[in-house]
């Protein structure tokens, strides 16, 4: 007799459906997993053994074998437990193989049978939502499943429950979701005194979420003002927070199972490896980059990232995806971020500052910047000069608007690229748009045009970067609440593109 269980394998956000198959059968006792297991999968022999021992459920004196199918698809973790279990059960016939064949299952096994919460329930529920069958899955990990509403998801305690449910002495309640958090934080843009055209950047970067470059000595604000970009982005809408949470998810990041709509703010220091920041490592794991989708990465002191680290960022910037491969791997994940970067002028920080600057100036500004390429320092749309705040200045009272109203006219901004691009098959943004798109949309009036074709010619602007000062004019034209493209619009986004292309 062969009983079947079913659960997932995953790569990258996406769940691939596994059949594990248990055969009992006649000859010398033993307890076999074939199917391309790692080695966490292998001791699962060994954890089931001893939980089932615990519950005083003894395995025969036969050769039970199980199968995971696919053979070919690599299978790793330890959420292989709870199925593997469930279909042994069923091949002992000590739970009905019928409803096991309805599930899908995952979860890790203590050795007194309790269950362990694992990562990935929320991909595995939309996979057990695709082939219409319950998700069950430890309790812990319940709420976080739950969030799926196209699939019924219970959550178990122990083993011992999840036997009293099959065999109806007492049924599991489905899971409820977790909670709803969007609390960005207490950091207000009103507390930043001064540095009025980096606050102004920062409101176009987050309006059409473009790429920006905050260039300044020590202490004058940049990781201030970064900081405080939760607090003035719209929060993820529903579809956006799913697709979030299931990189989070895979990650074991999220808490008790709650769905968080505030906009992930990730902040790797500058010792981060590659795989840190782009993903890899033996799992093929998400990095920083794909934990970033949907918000915000902030990289400060730039360029003391290792050259390979930086150029790896530059085709995930421009496809909104990356493919992580390995030997024996190749994981594709969603990357669709906004990079915020900060860096000092140079080595030792006051290369503006004559009465500070070192002896090397300005070459030592020029070595240290040049550790950002040209092609990279090309994809940011907007760079900006953030010089320090005079000591008298930090006396005076709080200027400027406060974060709640600079985050509705930025919201105002976002709903009308919402609309604009209503017929796109998914939610887009003005630095998405492309082609035919970004010309029918970013057309400038004869001033606008003979402007930026004066600049493209004076500073021999690239393609890429003629293209991303449309975009940014037309995320200014936004926030202005004009639907046509006007010249003081091109001449704003180019004064952001100037400094860049000044030190090109």
């Amino acid at each position: 007799m062969v009983a079947r269980a079913y659960t997932v394998a995953f790569e990258g956000v996406e769940a691939r459906p596994v059949e594990v198959q248990c055969a009992v059968n006649p000859g010398l006792p033993a307890f076999s997993v074939v199917g391309l297991p790692d080695k966490a999968v292998s001791e699962a022999r060994d954890r089931v053994r001893t939980a089932l021992s615990a519950m005083a459920i003894a395995l025969p004196s036969k050769r039970i074998t199980i199968n995971l199918s696919p053979a070919d698809l690599p299978k790793e973790g330890s959420h292989f437990d709870l199925p593997i279990a469930l279909a042994l059960l069923a091949a002992l016939e000590i739970i009905p193989e019928d409803a096991v064949e309805g599930t899908t299952s995952l979860g890790e096994l203590s050795l007194d049978g309790t269950l362990i919460p694992v990562v990935g329930a929320l991909p595995a529920a939309m996979a057990a939502a695709e082939d219409a069958r319950t998700l069950l899955c430890p309790r812990a990990s319940g709420a976080e499943a739950a969030w799926v509403g196209a699939a019924q998801v219970l959550g178990a305690g122990t083993l011992t429950d999840v036997v009293r449910h099959y065999t109806g002495q007492s049924p599991l309640p489905p899971a409820e979701p977790g909670e709803v958090t969007g609390d960005a934080g207490t950091r207000d843009l009103s507390d930043v005194k001064g540095q009025e055209r980096a606050k102004r950047a920062l409101e176009i970067a987050a309006a059409g979420r473009h790429h920006l470059m905050m260039v300044g000595t020590p202490g004058s604000g940049k990781s201030m003002l970064a900081a405080r970009l939760p607090g003035i982005l719209p929060p993820l809408s529903a579809a956006e927070a799913l697709e979030t949470s299931m990189i989070h998810s895979l990650a074991g990041l999220l808490d008790e199972g709650g769905i968080s709509r505030a906009r992930p703010f990730r902040e790797p220091h500058h010792t981060a490896s590659m795989a840190a920041i782009v993903g890899g490592g033996r799992r093929a794991s998400p990095g920083e980059i794909s934990l970033a989708h949907n918000g915000v990465l902030f990289m400060d002191e730039f360029p003391e990232f290792p050259r390979t680290v930086l150029e790896t960022l530059r085709q995930p910037i421009e496809t909104g995806e990356v493919m992580v491969a390995r030997a024996n791997a190749h994981v594709k994940y969603p990357c669709r971020f906004m990079l915020v970067a900060a860096a000092n002028p140079c080595k030792c920080g006051y290369l503006p500052d004559p009465a500070r600057a070192c002896a090397r100036a300005p070459q030592c500004g020029e070595d240290y910047m040049g550790r950002i390429s040209g092609p990279l320092m090309d994809r940011f749309d907007l760079r900006v000069e953030v010089p320090p705040v005079a000591f008298s200045d930090l006396d005076m009272p709080a200027t400027g608007e406060d974060s709640m109203t600079v985050a509705a006219r930025i919201d105002a901004a976002r709903n009308h690229q919402t609309a604009r691009f209503s017929a796109s098959p998914t939610p887009r943004l003005n630095a998405d748009s492309e082609g035919a798109a970004l010309e029918k949309i970013a057309a400038p009036d004869a001033e606008g045009r003979a402007l930026i074709n004066r600049v493209a010619e004076r500073f021999g602007l690239s393609a890429r970067g003629y293209h991303r000062v449309l975009r940014v004019a037309r995320t200014i034209a936004d926030l202005d609440g004009s639907e046509d493209l006007r010249q003081p619009h091109v001449a704003e986004a180019v004064s952001f593109r100037l400094p860049a292309l000044r030190d090109a």
